[in-house]
């Protein structure tokens, strides 16, 4: 990491402003995002406007995970109803009434400190605004924009710009000067700190790095366009070359040139087919789900090497040297040859963790196949990220700003550049608006200052949100509006919010004094005192809160037979997010801003939060102990709005599962066949196994076993599937989970395996 990469982890971990981390190509952005989990102590998630953006960067689309419809959005509420009626439009109001968010997305907007947007060139002003909006609410915080989440922005504006028809724009024109993302009228009051990362990596040849400078900031000269195009080469030169590709404007021109190249081999076509499981949409697809090759092919890899022999890197140039049923080889300009390996892409979606509360990420679908695709031709579009060696760029129809710029940064140096035809000044084009944003906020020397101001921001903002409490006295009103005393025959629902409200409110006044002291200790930059009085009131808090979250989980766990509840127990999940986060928010507050006034942007606080997982598991343990004393009555919830019935569908039978597996298939072949969830068919194999009828070691793998049992061991009497789900982050499934948890309790280990779990 450079200087600038540690002032932007530093600007994360220390303060809560916006931040765009922007750079010219080849400079370490996406590096640094690679590396961002472990450079900062924040919670965070990942999106990008495209679903191909989103599979780079590791993340979920903006919509997928804002729930936004394809449409542009008007910011403000109520405007002319004629506007909407072919849904090309929605505003806040159309937003918030027809596309709400579920409780499982509202759970992870509200668990992060910092929300990750990757590939901003691609970000539209408006897409930005709907976002802002989604979080203010979710939050309640419609003072801070973002609901006063800090935003990481990642991307460069000199490449290629957001798309946006004519007709759309005659109307966001009306709001927005340009469709760039800066615009924004979120981001108005509170521009985001801009860090231009300077170092280059891509390029090492001062001439080349000198001509694109010019490029990127309109600044191109006529030596620069005179020394460019003698690397013109001619059409007979061009056909001799070798594993080099063409980098052009259009699609279409790329796939002709592709499927003419593949034609013209005199070597019989092979296709593989992508192995696709679960969700995974086509507009997601990182190669072909059919690819066609002939040996002689010219292939290009599309993502680096996962394992340890980094045998290729995105963007490597290949040829197809033998093909034999499903295995290819392919050979490198350097002679050596490589056989290639499917790989795996993965649709995902975040969500918290039902025991622990945590943030992870949820598996919806996978996408296998080999990393390549046919490479004589692709677009400067999809070119975006890519190093070459060498490339035939064809640009002369270059149509939009930044066209040219992306093409020519591709390469590693002039030596490798190769052009078909000579570039003329007219096509060379950086968006106007665009370089003033950059001369008006890249300040370099400015960047120390605003660190310490954003700092002293960030510990202000600390000591008043740490110790607000009123979203959570919020959701206590609505859940006693929304689930009365007729709501449920649960005679302690309504006490229960009574309770937890009237505990928060009793101390309403002394909150307020509190945090107007914490205030005046700031603006008197009395450190020492401010830290103290933190350390006393956070644990002072923090007790008082854990109680009341203690008693929210001896109801929800009252609740775990009972049936048709499902919406109201969705409810108290929200609230139970909250007092959760809120604990943690407590128990790490006074170290934070310690670290912040010390200047010190390396934290971690994994062990805090570990500490926290543990004690909250512990409680569990003990409120099911607790209650296996005490008489259980029949309970009964509301019958379920849809069937007015309550309870589970009958489950599938595990002997039709046993007969498939006998016939050699394997479990995820078994869940394809029977259109059921793998975890249905572990579920079946783990009381097969309860009965006798299988071996554990059938299906799990002897280190699969023993890892299970580890995790086993660390928790405390009394603990159940989830707690062990929970603990292990949900990398085994609940049979399976289930079918070890039965083999130790067969062998005499000392637990109880809780029957509600199953």
């Amino acid at each position: 990491m450079t200087p600038l990469h540690h002032t932007a982890a530093q600007f994360i971990n220390t303060t809560s402003g916006h931040i765009f981390l922007t750079g010219k190509a080849g400079t370490g952005k996406t590096t640094f995002l690679k590396s961002l989990g472990e450079i900062t102590h924040k919670n965070f998630i990942v999106v990008a406007p495209t679903g191909i953006a989103a599979l780079n960067a590791g993340g979920v689309t903006i919509h997928s995970q804002f729930l936004l419809p394809p449409a542009n959005f008007i910011p403000g509420r109520n405007h002319h109803p004629g506007l909407h009626e072919d849904g090309v439009f929605v505003d806040q109001h159309l937003l918030a009434r027809k596309h709400p968010l579920n409780a499982a997305r509202r759970n992870v907007l509200r668990s992060i400190d910092l929300l990750v947007i990757d590939e901003v060139s691609m970000l539209r002003a408006d897409l930005l605004d709907a976002v802002d909006y989604r979080m203010k609410s979710v939050r309640n915080n419609f003072r801070d924009n973002f609901g006063g989440v800090q935003v990481l922005f990642i991307g460069d504006l000199h490449q290629l710009p957001p798309v946006v028809k004519p007709d759309d724009w005659r109307v966001l024109s009306q709001y927005y000067k340009t469709p760039w993302f800066y615009e924004a009228l979120a981001l108005k009051d509170q521009p985001p700190v801009y860090i231009e990362l300077d170092t280059i990596f891509r390029q090492k040849d001062d001439e080349f790095i000198s001509i694109l400078n010019h490029l990127r900031n309109n600044e191109t000269t006529a030596a620069d366009i005179e020394r460019l195009n003698r690397q013109v080469r001619s059409a007979e030169e061009i056909r001799k070359l070798r594993e080099v590709i063409t980098l052009t404007t259009h699609n279409q021109k790329a796939d002709e040139i592709n499927l003419a190249e593949l034609r013209a081999l005199r070597t019989p076509s092979s296709r593989f087919e992508a192995l696709i499981e679960g969700e995974f949409p086509g507009n997601m697809y990182p190669v072909l789900p059919q690819l066609e090759l002939k040996i002689g092919a010219q292939i290009m890899f599309v993502r680096n090497d996962s394992s340890e022999d980094k045998a290729y890197f995105n963007g490597k140039l290949a040829t197809v040297s033998d093909i034999s049923d499903d295995d290819i080889h392919v050979s490198f300009d350097t002679g050596a040859t490589y056989k290639l390996k499917r790989e795996k892409w993965e649709n995902k979606k975040y969500k918290l963790n039902e025991g622990s509360n945590d943030l992870e990420e949820e598996i919806l679908g996978s996408f296998q196949q080999y990393p390549v695709k046919l490479a004589w031709a692709i677009t400067v579009h999809k070119s975006q990220g890519l190093t070459f060696d060498r490339a035939i760029i064809d640009v002369g129809q270059a149509f939009a700003e930044g066209q040219v710029y992306v093409a020519l940064s591709r390469l590693r140096s002039l030596d490798g550049l190769v052009l078909r035809t000579p570039i003329e000044s007219h096509v060379i084009r950086t968006d106007k608006a665009v370089i003033a944003f950059a001369q008006t906020h890249h300040r370099p020397h400015d960047l120390e200052s605003v660190m310490r101001e954003r700092q002293k921001d960030f510990v202000a903002q600390l000591a008043e949100q740490t110790f607000d409490f009123t979203f959570i006295l919020k959701q206590l009103s609505k859940l006693e509006h929304e689930w009365g005393a007729e709501a449920l025959r649960e005679s302690d629902s309504p006490s229960i919010f009574k309770s937890i409200r009237e505990l928060i409110t009793k101390e309403e006044s002394n909150t307020w004094k509190f945090r107007q002291q914490l205030h005046h200790l700031i603006q008197a930059r009395q450190e020492e005192q401010l830290l103290e009085r933190l350390e006393k009131g956070s644990v002072y808090y923090k007790v008082l809160l854990a109680g009341q979250l203690r008693l929210l989980l001896t109801h929800e766990e009252s609740l775990q037979d009972v049936k048709g509840v499902r919406g109201y127990m969705s409810d108290l999940s929200e609230l139970d997010v909250m007092l959760d986060r809120k604990v943690i928010e407590l128990e790490r507050v006074t170290r934070l801003v310690r670290a912040v006034l010390a200047g010190d942007g390396k934290l971690d606080f994994s062990e805090i939060e570990k500490a926290h997982r543990l004690e909250r598991m512990q409680w569990i343990a003990e409120i099911r102990k607790e209650s296996a004393h005490v008489p259980v009555k029949p309970k009964r919830g509301r019958k379920s709005k849809k069937s007015g019935k309550g309870g589970p569908e009958e489950p599938s039978t595990q002997e039709l599962s046993l007969q498939m597996f006998l016939k050699g298939l394997t479990i995820e072949q078994i869940a394809a066949e029977r259109q059921l969830a793998r975890s249905t068919i572990e579920s079946h194999f783990a009381k097969l196994t309860e009965l006798g009828r299988m071996q554990l070691s059938d299906f799990m793998s002897e280190d699969s076993i023993h890892e299970i049992e580890e995790a086993i061991k660390q928790l405390p009497e009394g603990h159940t599937m989830k707690d062990v789900f929970s603990l292990m982050k949900g990398k085994y499934g609940y049979g399976l989970i289930r079918a070890v948890m039965s083999m130790r309790e067969a062998k005499g280990a000392s637990f109880t395996v809780q029957k509600s779990e199953g």
